[in-house]
């Protein structure tokens, strides 16, 4: 039981050591790698669902993030939703 709410502890950890090593990176941003990593979520529409954050949000951060040459890469994107599915890119 401990190990379940410590989880979201954890992840907001993790997101903010990320954002520590890199601070160019949005909150949001850093989360979507975060969760990406840790196959949380790997499209937009179930990230913003599990996270509580609009859609339209999450869209707009991720499309920012692979802009600039972040670690996620887009491979999927759904015309009527805008659901859009990523995956993380390691060097």
């Amino acid at each position: 039981m401990n190990e379940d709410r410590d989880q979201p502890e954890r992840f907001l950890s993790l997101v903010a050591e990320l954002q520590a090593k890199d601070p160019r990176l949005t909150a949001v941003q850093a989360a979507l790698i975060v969760a990406a990593e840790a196959e949380i979520a790997l499209d937009s529409r179930s990230f913003a669902r599990l996270l509580g954050v609009a859609h339209a949000l999450v869209l707009r951060e991720l499309n920012a993030l692979v802009a600039t040459g972040g670690p996620l890469r887009i491979v999927k994107r759904e015309a009527r939703t805008l659901r859009s599915f990523y995956v993380i890119e390691h060097p």
